[in-house]
């Protein structure tokens, strides 16, 4: 549960404090931290996951939580976020798991470039990217520099994703579903192909407002594809919610 107060979102294992972040803790980062493939399953190494504008770091925790195997890395732009997520890290219990970095995806991409076959690649990456790309910004210029892809394009996002993510890796990103389908273009581009998509409405007969989506290197046989509601209609969380939510919500 939230607390206006000081500025935090208590979860069960973990407390995720926003005061400083532009973005604050959402719907958005919950679903994906909740569903997002952890990559590699193969017991001769542990999973290496990628979280992409972690923000306060919530998604970062969330795949800790369910992935007692894998070390994380959360990398930021923001300043004040990425000392946020520090902050929060290393007072929940997966600290010695999760390492975040001040850094753009770009800057972060080129420096694992450098090193060649030295860099272990990820198994995972998750992501819920800027989405905006031709609309007012937000006056919080810092809010803008999260919600906009003037700092990380969709492009720029599918470039760096290529060069981290493992032949055999799993990227997951949610989106609104506004923007489906010019992510999809890119991901083609780079070479990707999508492996499962989740549509997300509010509750039954509104209009698809979000998208869970996985990508990956193979051409899939099939694309797994749901439909689902959050909410019931009497406006109470819908079992899919509450069952993907449950290990994480008070």
């Amino acid at each position: 549960m939230s607390d206006p107060k000081h500025q935090s979102f208590q979860f069960k294992q973990f407390t995720v404090f926003q005061d400083r972040c532009a973005m604050k803790v959402g719907t958005d980062g919950v679903l994906l931290g909740a569903w997002a493939s952890g990559g590699s399953t193969c017991l001769s190494h542990r999973r290496r996951i990628l979280d992409i504008g972690t923000g306060t770091g919530l998604i970062a925790l969330m795949m800790a939580q369910r992935f007692p195997d894998a070390l994380i890395d959360a990398i930021e732009i923001d300043r004040d976020a990425a000392e946020q997520a520090c902050e929060n890290v290393s007072a929940s219990p997966f600290a010695d798991r999760i390492r975040v970095m001040e850094i753009s995806l770009q800057e972060y991409a080129e420096r694992m470039s450098v090193q060649g076959d030295c860099f272990c690649k990820y198994d995972a990456i998750v992501s819920n990217p800027p989405y905006f790309v031709n609309s007012l910004k937000n006056p919080d210029k810092f809010r803008a520099i999260a919600r906009h892809t003037d700092t990380l394009s969709f492009r720029q996002l599918m470039k760096g994703v290529s060069c981290l993510l493992s032949d055999d890796g799993v990227l997951s990103v949610v989106l609104p579903t506004s923007c489906q389908g010019e992510l999809e273009n890119e991901a083609v581009i780079s070479g990707f192909s999508k492996t499962c998509e989740v549509k997300i409405r509010t509750k039954e007969g509104k209009t698809f407002k979000r998208c869970l989506m996985s990508f990956c290197r193979q051409i899939p046989t099939t694309v797994l594809r749901e439909e689902v509601c959050m909410m019931d209609t009497d406006n109470q969380r819908s079992y899919w919610y509450r069952e993907l939510t449950k290990y994480f919500y008070l």
